[in-house]
């Protein structure tokens, strides 16, 4: 009741459990809610923006999610690219989470050094946004100037500063011969499509953040290459 009047976020919907999905496509279908305690149900009228990084078409056919609630909450929908995609919007949000976690620590730390956002624009975030606020946090926390610096950031995220420059693209050299590209790099994809899942023990979800793509592509892809994902239970 609360938000009556207002807009409400539910991010990770796709989490909710299905007794969850039941009680939410009520309130939104009735536009009521039943209050703890209360005698009668109380009307609402609010607007819903609901978040997800999963594949609820998949998550419908499996019968993990249901589909008169996918309906409800898919009147307008918006697909948000990976921060990697999109490198005008890290200095802005960078900023936002300089200024957070320097309130939060109570620090007075006014800006960011050239190199820290340097190495910001040229790593792959395969954690999008939220590895962004967290390598912020955990670089203000350390910070003892007032200028944030690259001192404190994690090597791995160091090594991704030369993103698309690194060894592997060193190395690489077409033939004299010349090469089947499109089977070369076929092969590469499902040799780190492989790897990704056999380092998160075949969850799709985790493999698809750590190669930096959708849940709905890290389908499609292990469907292309007939990867069998019980090989990584």
């Amino acid at each position: 009741s609360i938000a009556n009047g207002g807009t409400i976020l539910l991010d990770e919907v796709g989490e909710l459990p299905l007794h969850m999905q039941v009680k939410l496509l009520r309130v939104i279908q009735e536009r009521t809610i039943s209050p703890i305690g209360a005698l009668q149900d109380e009307e609402v009228d609010v607007r819903i923006i609901a978040a997800t990084n999963q594949d609820l078409e998949a998550m419908i056919g499996n019968n993990s999610f249901r589909e008169d609630l996918y309906y409800r909450l898919n009147v307008v929908e918006i697909e948000m690219p990976p921060l990697r995609h999109r490198r005008d919007d890290i200095p802005l949000l960078a900023g936002t989470f300089l200024r957070q976690a320097s309130r939060e620590t109570g620090k007075d730390i006014r800006a960011m050094a050239p190199e820290m956002l340097d190495v910001l624009l040229r790593y792959s975030f395969p954690g999008n946004v939220r590895e962004l606020e967290n390598i912020i946090e955990r670089s203000v926390t350390f910070e003892t100037s007032e200028i944030l610096s690259a001192d404190y950031l994690s090597p791995h995220v160091l090594r991704g500063e030369s993103l698309g420059s690194g060894p592997v693209s060193d190395n690489l050299h077409l033939p004299s011969e010349g090469m089947d590209l499109e089977g070369n790099l076929a092969s590469i994809e499902r040799k780190l499509l492989y790897d990704a899942l056999e380092r998160t023990a075949g969850n799709q979800t985790e493999a698809a953040t750590l190669l930096g793509i959708t849940f709905r592509s890290i389908r499609y892809k292990v469907s292309k290459y007939g990867i069998d994902l019980s090989d990584f239970a």
